[in-house]
This record gives C-alpha cells, sequence and structure tokens, in this order.
C-alpha cells in the first residue's frame, strides 16, 4: 500500500506570540504501481495540453497513464511498453515516477498489461488494476 505520512509540527514562539503552525508532507515509497489508467478517445485538447504528438488518428487513439514507486522504475517500464506494443512514448519521469504512452486502445492496453505482469512477477511490486475512461 502506497503508504504517505503527513507530520504537523506546532511550535510556539515566545510567550505572547500566535502559536505557528508547520506541516512537512514526506513521501515513503514502496514498491509499487499506484495507477495504470487508459483514456480511450481523449479529447485533441487533452493530447495539446500535454505536449504529446498532435499528428495521430484521434479517433483510434488512447493516452495511457501510469504511476509507480520508486520513481526510476518508471525507466523500466518505459522500455516494457515501447517492446510489448506499438506505443509511443508520451513522457517518463524518473523522478516522479511517471509515464504517458500514446497509441491506438490495444496497444495501450496490450503495453500497460505487459508492464503489470513483468513489475508484479519479476520484481515483486504490488501493482493495481488497469481504469479505464
Amino acid at each position: 500500500m502506497f503508504l504517505q505520512s503527513l507530520f504537523t509540527a506546532i511550535s510556539t514562539w515566545g510567550i505572547g506570540m500566535e502559536a505557528k503552525q508547520r506541516i512537512i508532507q514526506e513521501l515513503v515509497p514502496g514498491k509499487q504501481i499506484t495507477l495504470a489508467h487508459i483514456i480511450a478517445n481523449p479529447d485533441n485538447v487533452l493530447y495539446e495540453k500535454l505536449g504529446l504528438n498532435p499528428a495521430v488518428e484521434y479517433s483510434k487513439s488512447a493516452i495511457g497513464v501510469l504511476t509507480v514507486s520508486p520513481a526510476e522504475t518508471a525507466i523500466i517500464m518505459a522500455d516494457i511498453a515501447i517492446k510489448a506494443s506499438g506505443v509511443e512514448l508520451g513522457f517518463v519521469d524518473r523522478f516522479s515516477g511517471s509515464v504517458i504512452v500514446t497509441g491506438t486502445v490495444s496497444e495501450v492496453d496490450a503495453a500497460i498489461g505487459a508492464i503489470l505482469l513483468y513489475v508484479e512477477q519479476t520484481l515483486g511490486y504490488t501493482v493495481c488494476g488497469i481504469t479505464r475512461t
């Protein structure tokens, strides 16, 4: 399960001073895929706002979005996606653990399925199910 802890430190700054509250958010990474989503037939504007290749046939297109922890696993996931099907790599971030792939619905579905299978069986990660819109 994705662990995220929120620590609140309250400190008083002298007599008669108002109490100050400081919030510190920490990410405690586990070995898991926390999001695996397929967007079928996305609006053209979504492609543009995400900075994805606009030279696609939108009526047959899909966008796959994944997040993983530890974030460096995104590199492995991007490699698997490209090799598993004809998807194009839209974005990969080894610091946030985000991967975006584009292609037909079947290509994106095959790529995400291959990623989840490999990461779960070979790397021993906890994986979520694939969601779709």
